[in-house]
C-alpha cells in the first residue's frame, strides 16, 4: 500500500496563502495520478485541483486561478499552491494518489479566518 502524508495546513487571514505538501511512500509515484480534496463542516468532499502523470491539471472552478497544483516526481511530493484564501476554502484538505486502487492522506486542516 501506498502512504500519504500531508503538512502545511494551518491558520491565515483571507487574502493569504498556504502551501500544502503531500509526500508519497511508492517508489512509482511517476505514474500516478495525483489529487487534492477537501472537505469542509457539513459539505460533502469536493475535489480542488488534480494533476495526471504527465502533468496534466484540472481544478474546481472556485479555485481556478487562485489554487496551482504540481509535483516533484524526484521527491515523490504532490504540492498546492494556495493564494488569496478566502474563509470558504477552510476545510480539511486530502491528499488522494490513484493508478490501479486510490490511497489517501490523513487531511490537514486549512483555517481561513480573522
Amino acid at each position: 500500500q501506498v502512504q500519504l502524508v500531508e503538512s502545511g495546513g494551518g491558520q491565515v487571514q483571507p487574502g493569504g496563502s498556504l502551501r500544502l505538501s503531500c509526500a508519497a511512500s511508492t517508489t512509482i509515484f511517476n505514474i500516478y495520478h495525483m489529487a487534492w480534496y477537501r472537505q469542509a463542516p457539513g459539505k460533502q468532499r469536493e475535489m480542488v485541483a488534480r494533476i495526471s502523470s504527465s502533468g496534466s491539471t484540472n481544478y474546481e472552478d472556485s479555485v481556478k486561478g487562485r489554487f496551482t497544483i504540481s509535483r516533484d516526481n524526484t521527491k515523490n511530493t504532490v504540492y498546492l499552491q494556495m493564494n488569496n484564501l478566502q474563509p470558504d476554502d477552510t476545510a480539511v484538505y486530502y491528499c488522494n494518489a490513484k493508478l490501479l486502487y486510490e490511497y489517501w492522506g490523513q487531511g490537514t486542516q486549512v483555517t481561513v479566518s480573522s
